[in-house]
């Protein structure tokens, strides 16, 4: 079970180094987009993922790939290949009671410029009960435009 709340963010609102923090190159395709089927490129590793429809709430699974099966599937894939930066910010005081990590996405080709921030929780009572950080924007969780799924077919 995935559950994640997103965010928007300003490129001179992060008040860290991005430098210092850990981070991968992520590449993604989808395959089909209700029910979500993508696979992905993340640094040296490859998977298949189906995700279940929803917003902040949904089922997800991840399957192993190898290099071969991921360039075979990713020439399959409809609409736009996505291409970001990920960069793991801890988050040790939040309201949560537990540290939490924000997954900051910088993306890059057609979505160059875009910052989104997720935040993943144990529980829809923790998601709930979050109070984001003040350099985060607006919360577009339950905005289904800012699904990679979406974007994967905007024009």
């Amino acid at each position: 079970m995935e559950i994640e709340r997103k965010y928007l963010i300003q490129k001179d609102s992060i008040p860290v180094d991005l430098a210092t923090c850990d981070h991968c190159v992520i590449e993604q395709a989808y395959l089909c987009t209700s029910p979500v089927v993508r696979v992905r490129k993340q640094s040296d590793t490859y998977y298949i993922t189906y995700k279940s429809d929803g917003l902040m709430t949904r089922e997800e699974y991840n399957l192993p790939l190898t290099a071969e099966s991921y360039a075979h599937l990713l020439k399959k894939a409809d609409g736009n290949i996505i291409t970001k930066t990920r960069y793991l910010i801890p988050l040790r005081d939040s309201n949560i009671g537990k540290p939490l990590t924000i997954e900051l996405d910088i993306f890059e080709g057609k979505f160059e410029g875009l910052y989104l921030a997720e935040v993943e929780f144990e529980s829809e009572d923790d998601a709930n009960r979050f109070v984001a950080p003040s350099w985060f924007g607006e919360d577009v969780t339950l905005d289904g435009r800012y699904h990679n799924a979406s974007m994967s077919r905007s024009e």
